[in-house]
This record gives C-alpha cells, sequence and structure tokens, in this order.
C-alpha cells in the first residue's frame, strides 16, 4: 500500500467512524447516510484510490478542475456531483460528467441545465441549494435561494426536460441568525424538506454537513454529507 493510499484509508475510517456513532446517537441507520467525498484541488490520483477503498461518490465545484479529473477517471463507476455555484457558461460541460448538480439556484440555470441534458441525451438529477442567510428574492453570500422561493424553483426542475428533483442542499451560513448555529440550521432545512416532500415525494435527497459539522447533519437527518478535508487533507492552496 503507498503512503497517500495508507493515508487516505485511515482518514475514511476516521470518517466512517464519526458516520457510525452520529447515526447511532440519532437512531438512525448507518445506510441511511451517504458520504460525499469533496475531491476540489486534489489529482485524479487521489480520486482513483478513493474508488478502490470504496468511495462511489465524489463531489467538485470549479469546472475547469472537475472536467479533466472526471475524463481521466471516466472509467470508473463514480457517482460525480457539482457543488459550486454554477455560471450558465459552465453549464454544458458541467453537465456532460455531473450526474447531480446540488447548487441549482435560479430559474435561468434551470432553463441552461435542461437545454443541456436534452442536448447531451442524459438526465441530471438536482438539488436546490437553499441560502438560510438569504432574504425573499435574494441569492445567499454563498450562493442558493431563499427559503421561500425553493417550492416555485422545485417545480421548474420538475416541469424541465432532463432534470429530476432531488432534493435539496445548504451551506451552514457564516452570517445572519444561523451563524454558527449548524444544528439549527439543518433542522430549519429539513423543515423546508419536509415541505417540499409534500407535493414532491421523490425530492428526498438532503445534502448539508461537511468536515466540521457533519455530526450536526446526521443529527438533524441529512442523507448525504459532503466531507473534504477530514478525508484528503488540508488543501493546497490555489495559486
Amino acid at each position: 500500500m503507498t503512503d497517500r493510499k495508507a493515508e487516505l484509508a485511515a482518514n475514511l475510517a476516521q470518517v466512517e467512524e464519526r458516520i457510525v456513532s452520529a447515526c447511532a446517537a440519532a437512531g438512525r441507520k448507518r445506510e441511511e447516510v451517504t458520504l460525499i467525498v469533496v475531491t476540489k484541488t486534489y489529482p485524479a490520483s487521489d480520486v482513483r484510490i478513493l474508488h478502490q477503498l470504496g468511495v462511489r461518490h465524489v463531489a467538485e465545484n470549479r469546472d475547469q478542475d472537475a472536467a479533466p479529473k472526471a475524463a481521466t477517471c471516466a472509467d470508473l463507476p463514480l457517482t460525480w456531483h457539482f457543488v459550486g455555484q454554477l455560471q450558465t457558461n459552465k453549464v454544458r460541460s458541467v453537465t456532460s460528467y455531473a450526474d447531480v448538480v446540488q447548487s441549482v439556484d435560479r430559474a435561468k440555470l434551470v432553463t441552461a441545465l435542461s437545454a443541456a441534458a436534452v442536448r447531451g441525451e442524459r438526465e441530471l438529477g438536482c438539488l436546490i441549494q437553499v441560502a438560510l442567510d438569504a432574504e425573499s428574492g435574494e441569492r445567499g453570500e454563498r450562493g442558493g435561494v431563499a427559503p421561500d422561493g425553493v417550492e416555485e424553483l422545485a417545480a421548474a426542475v420538475e416541469a424541465a426536460p432532463g432534470l429530476r428533483l432531488d432534493g435539496l442542499m445548504t451551506v451552514a451560513p457564516l452570517a445572519g441568525e444561523y451563524a454558527g448555529r449548524q444544528r439549527a440550521a439543518f433542522d430549519r432545512l429539513m423543515e423546508i424538506s419536509s415541505r417540499l416532500r409534500a407535493g414532491h415525494p421523490a425530492a428526498n435527497m438532503v445534502s448539508a454537513g461537511m468536515s466540521g459539522d457533519l455530526e450536526d447533519a446526521v443529527a438533524a437527518g441529512a442523507t448525504h454529507v459532503r466531507v473534504g478535508t477530514a478525508v484528503l487533507g488540508v488543501r493546497p492552496r490555489l495559486g
């Protein structure tokens, strides 16, 4: 086993232990929570090692890094999640490799994703990104739609050819009433998810929690956690 493989295996084991403990504390089954490893800034070689270690879901947030990496790893049976703020001029590229876009936050993006998915003859999973720091009609500091805009956007996704409404995503906000209150933020997301599922029963995916707060997300009921640093290490500084 290479040094890097041993390092990633040890880190994955620690994250797995945290998820198992969090599920037990919340009275949930381990299989209710899917680990997505955020591989941004790390090379395709790490993605290959992660696959060897059993990881099946990976996430990226910049198309210019993700597209070549996904192409290099196209032979691997992986589910690719795009989790970054997405500009419409990058949509065609992103839809060529992403299986799920977790950062859908405006109608213009829904239209662009739909056109690209149809052109590529693909079905693309979509999560509405909820900004818990945004006022009505605004977008969040880190992207996302205000809670009162979720239903309208969800209806647009559900009606759009080539798109599948999978659920909701959030990033714990750095400002506003939920700053520093991750558990409260994730509980709020679950309330919004419950309302959404009343009209869209299949939209039951809830992506929340990262390396520092995955336990809060699991306790609240998240179905997917996005973990980068705790698995891959402290990220290299981008130039």
